[in-house]
Protein backbone atom coordinates (compact mmCIF):
# COMPACT_ATOMS: atom_id res chain seq x y z
CA UNK A 1 0.00 0.00 0.00
CA UNK A 2 2.81 2.48 0.89
CA UNK A 3 4.59 1.72 -2.50
CA UNK A 4 1.52 2.84 -4.08
CA UNK A 5 1.26 5.83 -2.22
CA UNK A 6 4.55 6.57 -3.28
CA UNK A 7 3.90 5.76 -6.87
CA UNK A 8 0.56 8.16 -6.59
CA UNK A 9 2.97 10.98 -4.97
CA UNK A 10 5.42 10.98 -7.90
CA UNK A 11 2.91 10.78 -10.47
CA UNK A 12 1.30 13.93 -8.80
CA UNK A 13 4.26 15.83 -8.39
CA UNK A 14 5.14 14.96 -12.06
CA UNK A 15 1.75 16.05 -13.15
CA UNK A 16 2.14 19.41 -11.52
CA UNK A 17 5.89 19.81 -12.68
CA UNK A 18 4.15 19.55 -16.22
CA UNK A 19 1.66 21.90 -15.68
CA UNK A 20 3.71 24.41 -14.66
CA UNK A 21 6.00 24.14 -17.55
CA UNK A 22 3.08 24.17 -19.31
CA UNK A 23 2.15 27.58 -17.79
CA UNK A 24 5.41 29.19 -18.26
CA UNK A 25 5.67 28.42 -22.26
CA UNK A 26 1.48 29.90 -22.55
CA UNK A 27 2.80 33.46 -20.46
CA UNK A 28 5.98 33.44 -22.85
CA UNK A 29 4.32 33.03 -26.19
CA UNK A 30 0.98 34.78 -25.13
CA UNK A 31 1.49 37.59 -22.46
CA UNK A 32 2.96 41.09 -22.98
CA UNK A 33 6.54 41.39 -22.38
CA UNK A 34 5.75 44.38 -20.22
CA UNK A 35 3.40 42.01 -17.91
CA UNK A 36 5.92 39.44 -17.51
CA UNK A 37 8.80 42.32 -16.62
CA UNK A 38 6.14 43.44 -14.13
CA UNK A 39 5.59 40.09 -12.75
CA UNK A 40 9.40 39.05 -12.36
CA UNK A 41 10.02 42.45 -11.00
CA UNK A 42 7.33 41.65 -8.28
CA UNK A 43 8.56 37.81 -7.54
CA UNK A 44 11.64 39.42 -6.85
CA UNK A 45 10.56 41.92 -4.67
CA UNK A 46 8.29 39.75 -2.55
CA UNK A 47 11.39 37.17 -2.63
CA UNK A 48 14.04 40.03 -1.24
CA UNK A 49 11.07 40.61 1.69
CA UNK A 50 11.66 37.14 2.77
CA UNK A 51 15.49 36.91 2.36
CA UNK A 52 17.11 38.42 5.22
CA UNK A 53 20.69 37.98 3.25
CA UNK A 54 22.09 41.06 1.20
CA UNK A 55 24.36 40.66 -2.28
CA UNK A 56 27.11 42.28 -3.20
CA UNK A 57 28.98 42.07 -6.94
CA UNK A 58 32.16 42.74 -7.22
CA UNK A 59 33.00 42.19 -11.19
CA UNK A 60 36.69 42.08 -12.59
CA UNK A 61 35.70 44.16 -15.07
CA UNK A 62 32.88 46.66 -15.67
CA UNK A 63 31.45 48.54 -19.07
CA UNK A 64 32.72 47.60 -21.95
CA UNK A 65 35.74 45.56 -20.60
CA UNK A 66 38.00 48.19 -20.65
CA UNK A 67 39.93 48.42 -17.89
CA UNK A 68 40.51 45.36 -14.73
CA UNK A 69 38.42 47.03 -11.42
CA UNK A 70 41.24 47.91 -8.87
CA UNK A 71 38.33 46.74 -5.87
CA UNK A 72 38.33 43.51 -7.44
CA UNK A 73 41.97 43.01 -7.51
CA UNK A 74 42.12 44.05 -4.04
CA UNK A 75 39.83 41.29 -3.13
CA UNK A 76 41.46 38.69 -5.00
CA UNK A 77 44.84 40.00 -2.66
CA UNK A 78 42.18 40.18 0.49
CA UNK A 79 41.13 36.57 -0.12
CA UNK A 80 43.92 34.80 -0.74
CA UNK A 81 45.20 35.38 3.14
CA UNK A 82 42.45 33.29 4.68
CA UNK A 83 40.95 30.75 1.23
CA UNK A 84 43.88 28.13 2.32
CA UNK A 85 42.40 27.45 5.75
CA UNK A 86 38.90 27.63 4.72
CA UNK A 87 38.02 26.52 0.88
CA UNK A 88 38.95 22.98 -0.58
CA UNK A 89 39.52 24.26 -4.42
CA UNK A 90 42.46 25.90 -4.32
CA UNK A 91 44.78 27.46 -7.35
CA UNK A 92 48.47 27.45 -6.55
CA UNK A 93 50.62 30.40 -7.65
CA UNK A 94 54.05 31.50 -7.29
CA UNK A 95 55.09 35.08 -5.29
CA UNK A 96 57.21 37.78 -5.83
CA UNK A 97 61.18 36.24 -7.13
CA UNK A 98 59.32 32.33 -7.40
CA UNK A 99 60.12 32.13 -3.60
CA UNK A 100 56.75 31.23 -1.84
CA UNK A 101 53.88 29.90 -2.82
CA UNK A 102 50.26 31.52 -2.89
CA UNK A 103 47.10 29.57 -2.85
CA UNK A 104 43.66 31.31 -3.83
CA UNK A 105 39.85 30.53 -3.95
CA UNK A 106 39.48 28.78 -7.16
CA UNK A 107 36.09 29.02 -9.56
CA UNK A 108 32.44 28.53 -7.24
CA UNK A 109 34.27 28.12 -3.98
CA UNK A 110 33.09 29.41 -1.15
CA UNK A 111 35.21 30.98 1.55
CA UNK A 112 34.21 32.95 4.96
CA UNK A 113 35.43 35.86 6.45
CA UNK A 114 34.59 37.16 9.90
CA UNK A 115 34.71 40.75 11.21
CA UNK A 116 33.30 42.45 14.22
CA UNK A 117 31.27 39.23 15.56
CA UNK A 118 29.64 39.05 11.95
CA UNK A 119 29.59 36.18 9.61
CA UNK A 120 30.41 37.16 6.36
CA UNK A 121 30.88 34.92 3.18
CA UNK A 122 32.61 35.36 -0.50
CA UNK A 123 31.69 33.18 -3.06
CA UNK A 124 34.02 33.26 -7.09
CA UNK A 125 31.11 32.74 -9.70
CA UNK A 126 31.73 33.90 -13.47
CA UNK A 127 29.39 34.79 -16.45
CA UNK A 128 29.87 34.22 -20.27
CA UNK A 129 30.36 30.82 -21.89
CA UNK A 130 33.50 28.59 -22.30
CA UNK A 131 36.40 30.13 -24.73
CA UNK A 132 35.65 28.63 -28.26
CA UNK A 133 38.78 26.47 -30.19
CA UNK A 134 40.86 28.31 -32.05
CA UNK A 135 39.22 28.94 -35.65
CA UNK A 136 36.09 28.20 -34.70
CA UNK A 137 33.43 30.75 -36.54
CA UNK A 138 31.51 31.25 -33.38
CA UNK A 139 32.44 33.79 -30.85
CA UNK A 140 31.15 33.11 -27.50
CA UNK A 141 30.52 36.21 -25.28
CA UNK A 142 33.63 36.51 -22.90
CA UNK A 143 34.02 34.48 -19.32
CA UNK A 144 33.29 37.12 -16.57
CA UNK A 145 34.72 36.57 -13.18
CA UNK A 146 33.07 38.28 -10.32
CA UNK A 147 33.18 37.66 -6.36
CA UNK A 148 29.43 37.60 -4.64
CA UNK A 149 29.74 38.84 -0.88
CA UNK A 150 26.79 37.54 1.36
CA UNK A 151 25.94 38.94 4.99
CA UNK A 152 22.94 39.54 7.32
CA UNK A 153 20.96 42.66 6.70
CA UNK A 154 21.48 43.15 10.48
CA UNK A 155 24.85 43.63 9.58
CA UNK A 156 24.62 46.24 6.45
CA UNK A 157 25.74 49.77 7.90
CA UNK A 158 29.34 48.02 9.56
CA UNK A 159 29.85 46.34 6.01
CA UNK A 160 29.55 49.73 4.16
CA UNK A 161 31.29 51.81 6.55
CA UNK A 162 33.61 49.32 7.86
CA UNK A 163 33.81 46.10 6.55
CA UNK A 164 34.61 46.82 2.41
CA UNK A 165 36.85 49.59 3.86
CA UNK A 166 39.23 47.28 5.69
CA UNK A 167 39.21 44.83 2.72
CA UNK A 168 40.02 47.43 -0.03
CA UNK A 169 42.84 48.49 2.62
CA UNK A 170 44.61 45.37 3.91
CA UNK A 171 44.03 43.83 0.00
CA UNK A 172 46.15 46.37 -1.46
CA UNK A 173 48.57 46.11 1.42
CA UNK A 174 48.74 42.81 0.15
CA UNK A 175 49.40 43.27 -3.44
CA UNK A 176 52.22 45.56 -2.62
CA UNK A 177 54.07 43.29 -0.81
CA UNK A 178 53.61 40.01 -3.35
CA UNK A 179 54.55 42.21 -6.16
CA UNK A 180 56.16 40.98 -8.56
CA UNK A 181 57.31 43.30 -11.50
CA UNK A 182 56.68 41.79 -15.12
CA UNK A 183 57.81 43.17 -18.91
CA UNK A 184 55.24 42.92 -21.26
CA UNK A 185 54.54 43.22 -24.90
CA UNK A 186 51.55 42.96 -27.19
CA UNK A 187 50.54 40.13 -29.58
CA UNK A 188 48.70 40.10 -32.61
CA UNK A 189 44.98 41.71 -32.93
CA UNK A 190 43.14 38.98 -34.08
CA UNK A 191 44.10 36.90 -30.67
CA UNK A 192 42.31 39.01 -28.63
CA UNK A 193 39.61 39.35 -31.18
CA UNK A 194 38.78 35.70 -30.61
CA UNK A 195 39.35 35.03 -27.07
CA UNK A 196 38.24 38.51 -25.37
CA UNK A 197 41.26 38.27 -23.09
CA UNK A 198 44.15 40.90 -22.06
CA UNK A 199 45.92 42.24 -25.22
CA UNK A 200 49.09 42.08 -23.81
CA UNK A 201 51.43 39.39 -22.47
CA UNK A 202 53.91 39.26 -19.74
CA UNK A 203 56.75 37.68 -18.09
CA UNK A 204 58.53 38.61 -14.77
CA UNK A 205 60.89 41.41 -15.47
CA UNK A 206 64.40 39.84 -13.80
CA UNK A 207 66.75 42.75 -15.58
CA UNK A 208 69.47 43.07 -13.08
CA UNK A 209 70.71 46.21 -14.49
CA UNK A 210 71.28 48.80 -12.03
CA UNK A 211 72.91 52.99 -12.51
CA UNK A 212 75.72 52.09 -10.52
CA UNK A 213 76.66 49.66 -13.69
CA UNK A 214 76.13 51.85 -16.56
CA UNK A 215 79.23 52.92 -18.70
CA UNK A 216 78.38 57.21 -18.06
CA UNK A 217 79.70 60.05 -16.68
CA UNK A 218 78.88 60.14 -12.92
CA UNK A 219 77.22 63.55 -13.20
CA UNK A 220 74.93 63.14 -16.20
CA UNK A 221 73.88 59.63 -14.22
CA UNK A 222 73.16 61.53 -11.01
CA UNK A 223 70.87 64.14 -13.18
CA UNK A 224 68.91 61.24 -14.69
CA UNK A 225 68.27 59.57 -11.35
CA UNK A 226 67.48 63.34 -9.70
CA UNK A 227 64.94 63.54 -12.59
CA UNK A 228 63.19 59.88 -12.52
CA UNK A 229 62.84 60.63 -8.75
CA UNK A 230 61.65 63.95 -8.73
CA UNK A 231 58.71 62.35 -11.54
CA UNK A 232 58.04 59.76 -9.30
CA UNK A 233 56.57 62.09 -6.03
CA UNK A 234 55.50 64.77 -8.09
CA UNK A 235 51.55 63.66 -7.85
CA UNK A 236 50.53 66.75 -6.37
CA UNK A 237 52.85 68.77 -8.48
CA UNK A 238 51.24 67.72 -11.71
CA UNK A 239 47.53 67.47 -10.26
CA UNK A 240 47.94 71.54 -9.42
CA UNK A 241 49.35 72.30 -12.83
CA UNK A 242 46.76 69.88 -14.72
CA UNK A 243 49.46 68.43 -16.53
CA UNK A 244 48.90 64.10 -16.73
CA UNK A 245 51.44 62.47 -14.56
CA UNK A 246 53.76 61.28 -17.09
CA UNK A 247 57.19 62.01 -18.58
CA UNK A 248 59.09 61.09 -22.08
CA UNK A 249 62.47 59.74 -22.45
CA UNK A 250 64.14 60.17 -26.17
CA UNK A 251 67.26 57.91 -25.89
CA UNK A 252 69.34 58.36 -28.63
CA UNK A 253 72.73 57.51 -29.60
CA UNK A 254 75.07 54.71 -32.17
CA UNK A 255 74.20 51.16 -31.95
CA UNK A 256 75.61 49.21 -28.73
CA UNK A 257 75.21 52.67 -26.43
CA UNK A 258 73.64 51.24 -23.85
CA UNK A 259 69.63 52.25 -24.67
CA UNK A 260 67.84 49.05 -23.59
CA UNK A 261 69.84 48.97 -20.99
CA UNK A 262 69.31 52.22 -19.50
CA UNK A 263 65.62 51.65 -19.38
CA UNK A 264 65.99 48.37 -17.44
CA UNK A 265 67.80 50.40 -14.62
CA UNK A 266 64.77 52.89 -14.73
CA UNK A 267 62.57 49.97 -14.15
CA UNK A 268 64.87 49.35 -11.63
CA UNK A 269 64.73 52.28 -9.60
CA UNK A 270 61.29 53.49 -9.75
CA UNK A 271 60.16 49.53 -9.26
CA UNK A 272 58.03 49.85 -12.34
CA UNK A 273 56.85 47.04 -14.86
CA UNK A 274 57.66 47.52 -18.76
CA UNK A 275 55.40 47.29 -21.61
CA UNK A 276 57.50 46.98 -24.72
CA UNK A 277 55.42 48.17 -27.27
CA UNK A 278 55.98 46.76 -30.88
CA UNK A 279 54.36 49.13 -33.15
CA UNK A 280 54.02 46.74 -36.13
CA UNK A 281 51.60 44.31 -34.35
CA UNK A 282 49.03 47.08 -33.54
CA UNK A 283 46.20 46.99 -36.50
CA UNK A 284 45.40 50.44 -36.52
CA UNK A 285 44.91 54.06 -33.94
CA UNK A 286 42.18 52.77 -32.28
CA UNK A 287 43.96 49.26 -31.51
CA UNK A 288 46.87 51.79 -30.41
CA UNK A 289 44.05 53.23 -27.59
CA UNK A 290 43.05 50.13 -26.23
CA UNK A 291 46.78 48.88 -25.56
CA UNK A 292 47.12 52.14 -23.88
CA UNK A 293 43.99 51.73 -21.66
CA UNK A 294 45.22 48.43 -20.31
CA UNK A 295 48.82 49.94 -18.93
CA UNK A 296 48.92 49.75 -15.54
CA UNK A 297 50.02 52.78 -13.21
CA UNK A 298 53.61 52.50 -12.33
CA UNK A 299 55.03 51.79 -15.62
CA UNK A 300 57.45 52.68 -18.36
CA UNK A 301 56.08 52.47 -21.83
CA UNK A 302 58.73 51.71 -24.23
CA UNK A 303 59.07 51.86 -28.09
CA UNK A 304 62.38 50.88 -29.30
CA UNK A 305 63.73 51.19 -32.72
CA UNK A 306 60.89 54.35 -33.43
CA UNK A 307 62.72 55.16 -36.83
CA UNK A 308 62.85 51.38 -38.01
CA UNK A 309 59.17 50.99 -36.54
CA UNK A 310 56.69 52.71 -38.98
CA UNK A 311 57.05 55.25 -41.66
CA UNK A 312 57.09 58.01 -38.70
CA UNK A 313 60.19 59.62 -39.92
CA UNK A 314 60.53 63.21 -41.88
CA UNK A 315 58.53 65.89 -42.28
CA UNK A 316 55.09 65.13 -43.26
CA UNK A 317 54.90 65.46 -46.80
CA UNK A 318 51.73 66.63 -48.65
CA UNK A 319 50.60 63.79 -51.49
CA UNK A 320 49.97 65.39 -55.37
CA UNK A 321 46.88 65.28 -57.17
CA UNK A 322 48.90 63.08 -59.34
CA UNK A 323 49.85 60.75 -56.60
CA UNK A 324 46.67 60.68 -55.16
CA UNK A 325 44.99 59.22 -58.58
CA UNK A 326 48.13 57.18 -58.80
CA UNK A 327 46.96 55.28 -55.47
CA UNK A 328 43.04 55.27 -56.00
CA UNK A 329 43.59 53.41 -59.60
CA UNK A 330 45.72 51.00 -58.27
CA UNK A 331 43.73 50.61 -55.13
CA UNK A 332 40.74 49.87 -57.49
CA UNK A 333 43.13 46.78 -59.00
CA UNK A 334 44.02 45.06 -56.14
CA UNK A 335 40.69 45.38 -54.54
CA UNK A 336 39.59 42.16 -56.10
CA UNK A 337 42.97 40.83 -55.63
CA UNK A 338 43.95 41.36 -51.63
CA UNK A 339 46.82 39.16 -50.49
CA UNK A 340 45.72 37.91 -46.71
CA UNK A 341 49.23 39.23 -45.59
CA UNK A 342 48.68 42.87 -46.44
CA UNK A 343 45.37 42.72 -43.79
CA UNK A 344 47.79 42.41 -40.96
CA UNK A 345 50.08 45.56 -41.91
CA UNK A 346 50.25 48.18 -39.60
CA UNK A 347 47.79 51.48 -40.06
CA UNK A 348 48.94 53.00 -37.39
CA UNK A 349 49.78 56.85 -37.89
CA UNK A 350 51.73 59.20 -36.62
CA UNK A 351 48.98 61.14 -35.75
CA UNK A 352 47.96 58.37 -33.99
CA UNK A 353 50.97 57.96 -32.45
CA UNK A 354 51.12 61.48 -31.00
CA UNK A 355 47.83 61.13 -29.38
CA UNK A 356 48.47 58.10 -27.57
CA UNK A 357 51.48 60.14 -26.38
CA UNK A 358 49.57 63.34 -24.90
CA UNK A 359 45.98 62.97 -26.41
CA UNK A 360 43.35 63.03 -24.21
CA UNK A 361 43.43 58.81 -23.68
CA UNK A 362 46.60 59.36 -22.63
CA UNK A 363 45.18 61.02 -19.18
CA UNK A 364 44.07 57.79 -18.17
CA UNK A 365 45.85 56.43 -15.31
CA UNK A 366 48.85 58.06 -14.34
CA UNK A 367 52.25 58.11 -12.94
CA UNK A 368 53.75 56.23 -16.61
CA UNK A 369 56.85 56.64 -18.24
CA UNK A 370 57.07 56.67 -22.06
CA UNK A 371 60.67 55.81 -23.54
CA UNK A 372 61.28 56.26 -27.28
CA UNK A 373 64.96 54.92 -28.64
CA UNK A 374 66.74 55.54 -31.75
CA UNK A 375 69.95 55.54 -33.30
CA UNK A 376 69.64 58.13 -35.89
CA UNK A 377 67.58 61.39 -34.02
CA UNK A 378 67.70 63.38 -37.00
CA UNK A 379 65.25 60.99 -39.18
CA UNK A 380 62.67 61.74 -36.23
CA UNK A 381 59.57 63.69 -37.11
CA UNK A 382 60.04 66.89 -34.56
CA UNK A 383 56.18 66.81 -33.29
CA UNK A 384 56.85 63.80 -32.19
CA UNK A 385 59.86 64.11 -30.26
CA UNK A 386 59.13 68.19 -29.37
CA UNK A 387 59.04 69.17 -25.51
CA UNK A 388 55.94 68.19 -23.77
CA UNK A 389 56.04 64.85 -25.72
CA UNK A 390 59.57 63.57 -25.06
CA UNK A 391 60.56 65.91 -22.44
CA UNK A 392 64.09 64.95 -21.62
CA UNK A 393 66.59 63.87 -24.73
CA UNK A 394 69.15 61.96 -23.19
CA UNK A 395 72.52 61.30 -25.68
CA UNK A 396 74.01 57.68 -25.25
CA UNK A 397 77.34 58.16 -27.05
CA UNK A 398 80.44 56.54 -27.61
CA UNK A 399 82.09 55.52 -24.74
CA UNK A 400 84.27 57.64 -22.53
CA UNK A 401 87.28 57.08 -20.03
CA UNK A 402 85.28 57.36 -17.06
CA UNK A 403 82.52 55.14 -18.65
CA UNK A 404 85.83 52.74 -18.96
CA UNK A 405 86.47 52.67 -15.25
CA UNK A 406 82.57 51.71 -14.81
CA UNK A 407 83.01 48.63 -16.73
CA UNK A 408 86.46 47.87 -15.36
CA UNK A 409 85.22 47.94 -11.87
CA UNK A 410 82.18 45.75 -12.95
CA UNK A 411 84.08 43.40 -15.43
CA UNK A 412 87.65 43.03 -13.99
CA UNK A 413 87.12 44.56 -10.50
CA UNK A 414 90.18 47.10 -10.73
CA UNK A 415 89.42 50.47 -9.80
CA UNK A 416 93.18 51.36 -10.88
CA UNK A 417 96.12 49.92 -13.25
CA UNK A 418 99.61 50.60 -14.86
CA UNK A 419 97.58 50.37 -18.18
CA UNK A 420 95.01 52.85 -17.80
CA UNK A 421 97.02 55.70 -18.85
CA UNK A 422 97.68 53.90 -22.12
CA UNK A 423 94.05 53.09 -22.43
CA UNK A 424 92.98 57.02 -21.53
CA UNK A 425 95.30 58.45 -24.07
CA UNK A 426 93.95 55.58 -26.62
CA UNK A 427 90.38 56.46 -25.71
CA UNK A 428 90.85 60.38 -26.46
CA UNK A 429 90.84 59.90 -30.37
CA UNK A 430 88.97 56.88 -30.66
CA UNK A 431 85.23 56.14 -31.41
CA UNK A 432 84.31 52.96 -28.89
CA UNK A 433 80.97 52.01 -28.19
CA UNK A 434 80.50 50.42 -24.04
CA UNK A 435 79.13 47.26 -26.22
CA UNK A 436 82.67 47.10 -27.53
CA UNK A 437 84.43 47.36 -24.23
CA UNK A 438 82.21 45.30 -22.49
CA UNK A 439 83.07 42.75 -24.84
CA UNK A 440 87.14 43.40 -24.94
CA UNK A 441 86.94 43.50 -20.88
CA UNK A 442 84.87 40.01 -20.82
CA UNK A 443 87.21 37.41 -19.54
CA UNK A 444 87.18 34.47 -22.24
CA UNK A 445 88.26 31.82 -19.93
CA UNK A 446 89.56 31.37 -16.16
CA UNK A 447 93.44 31.70 -16.90
CA UNK A 448 92.52 35.79 -18.37
CA UNK A 449 93.34 38.07 -15.85
CA UNK A 450 92.50 41.72 -15.54
CA UNK A 451 96.34 42.67 -17.12
CA UNK A 452 94.85 40.44 -20.04
CA UNK A 453 91.48 41.98 -20.65
CA UNK A 454 93.05 45.32 -20.22
CA UNK A 455 95.69 44.56 -23.23
CA UNK A 456 92.85 43.02 -25.02
CA UNK A 457 91.04 46.48 -24.93
CA UNK A 458 94.20 48.40 -26.21
CA UNK A 459 94.47 46.21 -29.22
CA UNK A 460 90.50 46.82 -29.92
CA UNK A 461 91.26 50.76 -29.66
CA UNK A 462 94.45 50.51 -31.93
CA UNK A 463 92.45 48.76 -34.52
CA UNK A 464 89.74 51.15 -34.20
CA UNK A 465 91.71 54.01 -34.65
CA UNK A 466 93.76 52.18 -37.40
CA UNK A 467 90.14 51.45 -39.19
CA UNK A 468 89.28 54.91 -38.39
CA UNK A 469 92.33 56.97 -40.05
CA UNK A 470 92.14 54.32 -43.25
CA UNK A 471 88.73 55.15 -43.93
CA UNK A 472 89.71 58.92 -43.52
CA UNK A 473 92.16 58.59 -46.08
CA UNK A 474 89.90 57.01 -48.75
CA UNK A 475 87.84 59.68 -48.43
CA UNK A 476 90.11 62.26 -48.53
CA UNK A 477 91.56 60.33 -51.69
CA UNK A 478 88.22 60.57 -53.69
CA UNK A 479 88.30 63.81 -52.85
CA UNK A 480 84.85 63.97 -50.49
CA UNK A 481 84.96 65.63 -47.29
CA UNK A 482 85.67 63.14 -44.37
CA UNK A 483 82.07 61.68 -42.39
CA UNK A 484 80.75 63.62 -39.60
CA UNK A 485 81.07 62.41 -36.51
CA UNK A 486 77.49 61.65 -35.18
CA UNK A 487 77.51 62.28 -32.29
CA UNK A 488 78.09 66.16 -32.75
CA UNK A 489 75.24 65.61 -35.45
CA UNK A 490 72.98 64.37 -32.63
CA UNK A 491 74.33 66.93 -29.75
CA UNK A 492 73.16 69.60 -32.34
CA UNK A 493 69.94 68.12 -32.80
CA UNK A 494 69.45 68.16 -28.99
CA UNK A 495 70.18 71.91 -28.66
CA UNK A 496 67.81 73.15 -31.19
CA UNK A 497 64.66 74.45 -29.96
CA UNK A 498 61.70 71.99 -30.87
CA UNK A 499 59.52 73.87 -33.68
CA UNK A 500 56.52 75.71 -32.57
CA UNK A 501 56.81 75.05 -28.80
CA UNK A 502 59.29 76.02 -26.36
CA UNK A 503 60.35 74.48 -23.46
CA UNK A 504 58.02 76.38 -21.27
CA UNK A 505 55.11 75.73 -23.05
CA UNK A 506 54.35 72.19 -22.35
CA UNK A 507 50.50 72.40 -21.38
CA UNK A 508 48.44 71.14 -23.79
Amino acid sequence: MAAITAAEMWTTVGSTIASFMFLSTIIRQYCPHEVRHFLEKWMHTLACFFNPYIHVSVHEFTGTRLNRSEAYAAVEAYLSTNSSKSAKRLKLEMEKDNKNIVLSMDEYEKVTDEFQGAEISWVLGKTGLPQQPMGSVYHSEPERRFYKLTFHKRYREMIAESYLQHVMKKGKEIRVKNRQRKLYTNGAANRWFITKQTMWSDVPFEHPARFESIAMEAEKKQEIIEDLLHFSQSKDFYARIGKAWKRGYLLYGPPGTGKSTMIAAMANLLNYDVYDLELTAVKDNTELRKLLIEITSKSIIVIEDIDCSLDLTGQRKKKTEKETEDKNEQGKKETNSKDPKEESISRVTLSGLLNFIDGLWSAIGGERIIVFTTNYVEKLDPALIRRGRMDKHIELSYCSFEGFKVLAKNYLLVEAHPLFETIERLMEGTKITPADVAEALMPKSFREDAEKCLSNLIQALEEAKKKAATKKAEEESRGKEPAKDDSLVQGKHETEEPQGLDDGAVLL
